[in-house]
């Protein structure tokens, strides 16, 4: 992989495989209005995130405090999103995909289909999911990182599932409805809706 910036027309090969391997993400986006809040999340869980095809990337969203990432992409005439993804070993290289987000709820028909197409052991039994995340690649590109640190990873925290998977699905919407920002973002856009449906049955 080129270490002084370049673009690529599609995620494929090295690209794509560096993609999969990094154990975090971040994720930014930003509401229409120039004063609300722009909002930068770190995204970990090995295996919820894959790549769908050379141009779409799809990640789970789970229970947390806020859901600011899902208002921005649901804004109407919004939508805008940027992944990045960085090295902490080996060659420094930072990839960025500038896309269009869509926000998948868990009563979309799509949601079996799309869901079957992470890693079993990643999301299996995970009541958290409250979402998934299509990001629709319309820049890809990756610069030098050479000013990224270089850090060991250890292994994934476990307490967000541990958390969370103790809840039941009336817990869960309990949760949701006790944060203020979920159901709401920072400058009052809509969110996540509430009461979320039962996660739906994967086949088999």
């Amino acid at each position: 992989m080129q270490t002084m910036g370049k673009t690529y027309e599609r995620i494929e090969g090295r690209l794509r495989a560096f993609i999969e391997e990094q154990p975090v993400f971040f994720t930014a986006t930003a509401p229409l209005s120039g004063d609300g809040h722009v909002n930068l999340s770190p995204k970990g869980r090995y295996g919820t995130l894959v790549v769908l095809d050379e141009m779409t990337l799809a990640y789970v969203d789970f229970g947390g405090s806020s859901a600011e990432t899902l208002a921005h992409l649901r804004e109407p005439g919004n939508g805008r999103i940027t992944l990045m993804w960085t090295s902490f070993s080996g060659p420094p290289t930072v990839v960025r995909v500038h896309g269009s987000g869509e926000v998948v709820l868990r009563d979309d028909p799509r949601w079996s289909e799309l869901f079957a197409r992470f890693p079993a052991e990643a999301v299996e039994g995970q009541g958290s999911a409250r979402a998934i995340v299509l990001v629709r690649a319309r820049r890809i590109s990756d610069s030098c990182g050479f000013a990224v640190p270089l850090m060991e990873y250890r292994e994934d925290r476990t307490l967000h599932a541990e958390y969370f998977n103790r809840k039941s699905d009336e817990e869960f919407n309990a949760y949701c409805e006790g944060k203020e920002h979920i159901a709401s973002s920072l400058d009052g856009l809509p969110a996540l809706p509430l009461p979320l449906p039962p996660m739906p049955r994967t086949a088999g």
